[in-house]
């Protein structure tokens, strides 16, 4: 798949298999449930790619891990605040590591442009005057996007000395080793379901075995700071996962917001084909 659309559905899949997610949070709770996505998504994974962990080299093993270790601190992050937050929140919020990944790297003024017309709609999206924020959530959520910055930092390196599929299987292997102390701590794994597991399955599926092989594949010829203003959509589509899925409705504010995140994601998309095709002529 070429590398902007695989990024708009990793997008698509993850906002939809956080609708999942927050019906499973008042049963196993927020971490049980990061642990529960990462953990079967590492059995999916493993299951179909079958790496050869012997086979590694001493330098793809120290690429890996601590990418690994950032994917599942990033996802158990996220999960603890939107069980405090709205989705839509978030997402906004967890997004600013990504945007300073994209404005660290830029040199270039349409680059900042690109950026700085999602920052714009993200600020609109966000309620920042509505009542009763939750603080530890939104500090969730920011630390979240610490994580998701470092991610893609990494994410990046570990593309250039593993296949995408080999990447993401053995990565979410140290993903679950990160988070699944906290979830058995917590006990609430204990009250699984066939039900409950079914849908953990699909949470696993939407939420990290498909998006993430597509966003290694899309990293392998994207540059980093394209990759990160693309991803700039996903607030646009929390919003709309939210309103589909969780009946959270969107002020007029909010859909203008919408509007602005996707012209900076339709600029970025034309940013990425020169990219793309200046690779492919080296």
């Amino acid at each position: 798949m070429p590398p902007v659309p695989a990024v708009l559905l990793a997008i698509l899949s993850v906002q939809a298999g956080a609708a999942i997610a927050k019906g499973l949070f008042p049963v196993v709770g927020a971490v049980g449930t990061a642990s529960l996505r990462i953990g079967l998504a590492a059995v999916m994974l493993f299951v179909t790619v079958r790496p050869k962990l012997r086979q590694l080299s001493a330098a793809q093993w120290r690429a890996v891990v601590p990418y690994g270790v950032a994917l599942g601190a990033m996802n158990g992050l996220f999960y603890c605040a939107l069980a405090r937050i709205p989705l839509g929140l978030g997402v906004t919020l967890e997004f600013v590591g990504p945007l300073l990944v994209a404005l660290a790297g830029s040199r270039r003024v349409l680059d900042v442009a690109w950026a700085v017309l999602a920052a714009v709609g993200i600020a609109l999206i966000a309620p920042w005057h509505g009542q009763g924020i939750d603080l530890v959530g939104m500090l969730f959520a920011l630390a979240a996007g610490g994580c998701w910055a470092v991610y893609i930092v990494l994410g990046g390196r570990v593309a250039q000395v593993l296949p995408g599929n080999t990447a993401v299987a053995v990565g979410m292997l140290f993903a679950t080793v990160a988070v699944l102390p906290f979830g058995l701590a917590g006990g609430q794994l204990r009250l699984l379901t066939p039900g409950l597991l079914a849908a953990g399955a699909a949470l696993a599926l939407l939420s990290s075995a498909l998006p993430f092989t597509l966003e290694m594949q899309a990293l392998k010829r994207l540059p980093t700071r394209t990759f990160s203003i693309l991803m700039s959509i996903e607030p646009a589509a929390a919003a709309l996962c939210g309103w589909l899925f969780l009946h959270e409705r969107l002020t007029t504010g909010q859909w203008v917001a919408v509007g602005l995140v996707v012209i900076a994601s339709a600029g970025s998309t034309l940013t990425a084909r020169s990219a793309v095709a200046a690779v492919g002529g080296e």
